[in-house]
């Protein structure tokens, strides 16, 4: 059964707040719970950095007595397994006695999925896993770990309104303003790694870190699609190896054969474009050969999710549209 509309915007607030916990939460999932009774919140929680406590133990913390009879949302299903670092999140939510519980979604994870809801519901708590949109969206880099065992794959492209990522002699910096490029940092830091080609290494040195203000420590970890070694660096050989990278969540920046080759392997799960206001002509193009063989092939590939101004630039994402793999 699907949520009441009421319970939707609770679901969305609680993927909002999980967003708190990423990357920090690796190698777990970044959950969001929220407790509400009576219509207020009573009780709020993310994962925290390394993975604990889970995001179900911290808002029941703050909830205290509150959150007997009161209702629990969280993104993700309880977990029902044992740990060396602390009990089960179904156990502590049955013996808080709360009215419900509804998670966005089931855990694929064989060791809870679907036992955490069964040991809720045989404590006498009215509990459900529903498919929650905003929660799947939140949980991309674990479902797609779970699914596809290969991190959840962001490309970004810089642009003019030309298509063009630099002029013809490959200079590009700057293409786009001073709020476009602080965004872009702030994207980097939700993601546990960062990808660049090798020409784009060795041309540019990029230091592919968070340059925001009490942000730096959440710099990713940086990989070269290259297929030299690079000290100090961690590489790939080929677009097929992204699965060997450790990672829920990989941001790629890189020139138009990198991204050409990570989108002909149909690796790309989101599609973020920053577009400038500038004319460069006969630059060069940000994407080259994907493979494609006739322009039908380009067309229903894509969905927008989201457009914002920032500056005189502008930023545009969009989601893969794919089925179930």
């Amino acid at each position: 059964m699907l949520p009441t509309p009421n319970d939707a915007r609770w679901l969305a607030a609680a993927a909002r707040l999980a967003l708190r916990g990423r990357p920090a939460s690796h190698p777990n999932p970044a959950v969001g719970c929220i407790i509400v009774k009576d219509g207020c919140v009573v009780g709020r929680g993310w994962t925290q950095s390394g993975g604990r406590p889970h995001a179900e133990a911290m808002a029941l913390a703050t909830a205290g007595d509150a959150a007997t009879g009161a209702d629990v949302f969280v993104t993700l299903e309880p977990c029902a397994h044992q740990s060396d670092r602390g009990p089960a999140c179904a156990d502590l939510l049955a013996a808080a006695r709360p009215a419900r519980v509804i998670a966005g979604q089931r855990d694929p994870d064989p060791r809870t999925a679907g036992k955490g809801i069964e040991r809720l519901n045989g404590a006498g708590i009215a509990a459900q896993a529903v498919e929650c949109p905003e929660s799947a969206a939140s949980l991309a880099g674990y479902l797609s770990q779970a699914k596809l065992h290969r991190p959840y794959v962001t490309l970004k492209l810089a642009l003019s309104l030309d298509g063009c990522i630099a002029m013809a002699d490959g200079t590009s910096q700057w293409i786009t303003g001073a709020a476009a490029r602080a965004h872009v940092h702030s994207r980097r830091a939700l993601a546990d790694a960062i990808l660049v080609g090798g020409g784009t290494w060795h041309a540019d040195a990029p230091r592919l870190d968070v340059r925001l203000p009490g942000l730096d420590a959440r710099s990713p970890r940086r990989w070269v699609l290259t297929s030299h070694a690079i000290d100090g660096v961690q590489t790939i050989a080929s677009p097929a190896d992204i699965a060997l990278i450790p990672a829920q969540y990989l941001y790629i920046e890189g020139g138009a054969r990198t991204a050409a080759s990570i989108l002909a392997a149909d690796l790309v799960d989101r599609l973020e474009i920053y577009r400038a206001p500038i004319l460069i002509g006969g630059g060069r193009p940000a994407v080259a050969e994907i493979g494609l063989a006739e322009l039908a092939q380009a067309h229903d590939r894509w969905q927008p999710v989201e457009r914002r101004t920032l500056g005189p630039d502008t930023f545009e994402a969009f989601v893969r549209t794919r089925g179930e793999s």
